[in-house]
């Protein structure tokens, strides 16, 4: 059932993902831990982070990695087929099919009406990571890091890849803080003892 699962979470969102690996991302949310619960948002983050720091399509490389943890090799290799095997037929038979339909105004009115559906629901993940991020780094933390991205990729053109793997460099090797209860056993500790 789990094979069936996967091949279904991926199978809809490589089918409905229209316009690329981005835009399939909100559709993989909503399978991965909106119906299926395979992982949480918090997790789900962690493997879009990392997956957009790796060089590679985004669709696949969450694929292969999900159906991996979910159910081990062969996971992998349903959920990656289920990811690029329904858009590989799609387009030979578009290609073959529709090539002398591409420029009647029915077939260019669906590309541009698909575009603001998926920039909504970019939009809703977006909100549903900056709400992950105030719960667990606080909203002030949020906001700098918020602030920060958006300066560093939309107006002085750094590569996402850079900015996530600093931040990941610097979550691994940055200043560790001491957790409060800690420091007050300590203390107490050194009172009494």
């Amino acid at each position: 059932m789990t094979y069936l699962n996967l091949f279904l979470a991926f199978f809809r969102s490589g089918m409905l993902g229209y316009g690329g690996g981005p835009s399939s991302i909100p559709l993989v949310h909503k399978e991965v831990v909106g119906k299926y619960k395979w992982m949480n948002d918090e997790e789900f983050g962690d493997v879009l982070a990392l997956g957009n720091t790796l060089p590679g399509p985004i669709a696949t490389k969450m694929a292969g990695y999900i159906g991996y943890r979910v159910a081990g090799f062969l996971g992998l290799i349903i959920a990656l087929l289920a990811t690029m095997l329904p858009t590989i037929i799609l387009m030979i038979l578009l290609l073959t099919s529709l090539r002398d339909y591409k420029d009647q105004p029915w077939v260019q009115g669906m590309t541009k009406g698909v575009i603001p559906v998926v920039a909504v629901m970019l939009a809703v993940l977006t909100w549903q990571f900056v709400d992950a991020s105030k719960k667990s780094l606080g909203l002030k933390i949020s906001l700098i890091h918020i602030f920060a991205g958006v300066l560093l990729l939309q107006f002085l053109g750094v590569h996402p890849g850079i900015v996530i793997g600093l931040l990941l460099a610097y979550a691994l090797f940055g200043p560790v803080k001491e957790k409060k209860e800690n420091v007050v056993r300590l203390r107490e500790g050194e009172k009494t003892g």
